[in-house]
């Protein structure tokens, strides 16, 4: 079983499992879980698609058929999700990370990729992350900041993006609000294909019930919040990303009990898009010796 380490402040808990993909493994408030705990299952396997949320670096969603193009040159990726025909969500969530840092509250992991031998087919140039977490109640309000930062220890530039890919408990009365532009329809493997205008059916301004829909879609123009109410729990959620995230992944699988909703620097398969000339695909360069972050707040409340 992975090891945890526990942050604690007043009656809000959060659990993270540095081994298994600096993932986090639990976040609760009064004993009401936040985001869906990683079942005993997913510990005693360190199966970290079980746990409540787990970082993206140093891209987000899919790379097509594990194939990345850029600068010129053609680089082969390992393909990382089973049968699945793509690369996805990166490198950071299936390493281990270690503790640099921590206190009562908050804690510092620390990831090194040093693209060598087999590590050069999970990402081809190397780097340096880091996952800031801190825990602090006020008000009424369980809040847990995190906070990503890549660094390009490399001698070479290359394209990176950065996320959050946090799973929340679902149940029949979940409404979802969130606020965007338009949004990307997918082909069967969810690579995207148009971007179109939000259908009334996806539309959540103002907020919206989940139970009957099904998403797997990368939302444009996202106004950087996000917010869940769950009656029959008594709970109200909020997600808040900066400005670094313009993009919002948001994952409704039909009959289950989680909905993830993901903060993400750029869209799916960004960079062999931005390749072929595309705009808008909110892919960055980190130069050699630069660095970058991204920061996630999750807030959570009691309702009466």
């Amino acid at each position: 079983m992975s090891e945890t380490l526990l942050l604690a402040e007043s009656d809000a808990r959060v659990e993270l499992a540095p081994a298994t993909g600096g993932a986090i493994a639990r976040f609760a408030f009064a004993d009401v879980d936040v985001l869906r705990p990683a079942s005993a299952e997913a510990r005693a396997t360190g199966n970290v698609r079980g746990y409540a949320c787990y970082p993206l670096v140093p891209y987000s969603n899919r790379i097509a058929n594990a194939q990345l193009s850029w600068g010129g040159r053609n680089y082969a990726l390992a393909r990382n999700f089973g049968e699945h025909p793509h690369s996805i969500h990166g490198v950071g969530w299936q390493r281990p990370w270690r503790v640099a840092a921590h206190d009562a509250a908050s804690a510092l992991l620390a990831f090194e990729h040093t693209a060598s031998e087999a590590d050069a087919r999970a990402w081809p140039w190397p780097f340096r992350a880091t996952q800031r977490f801190t825990l602090a109640v006020d008000d009424g309000v369980a809040a847990l900041s995190a906070r990503i930062t890549i660094a390009n220890s490399g001698t070479e530039a290359f394209p990176f993006g950065l996320g959050f890919h946090p799973f929340l408990p679902r149940s029949a009365s979940t409404e979802l609000g969130f606020s965007a532009d338009r949004v990307w329809k997918t082909d069967g493997t969810q690579l995207p294909m148009t971007e179109i205008a939000i259908p009334d059916a996806w539309q959540c301004d103002p907020p919206c019930a989940v139970d009957a829909v099904t998403l797997d879609n990368v939302f444009t123009g996202w106004r950087g919040g996000a917010t869940l109410v769950d009656r029959t729990r008594r709970l109200a959620t909020t997600i808040a990303a900066d400005r670094a995230a313009s993009f919002l992944v948001v994952y409704v699988p039909p009959a289950r009990d989680f909905l993830a909703v993901e903060p993400v620097t750029h869209m799916t398969d960004a960079f062999n898009r931005a390749a072929r000339g595309e705009r808008g695909t909110g892919t960055r360069m980190l130069a050699a010796g630069a660095a970058f972050s991204c920061t996630m707040r999750i807030s959570a409340r009691l309702l009466p």
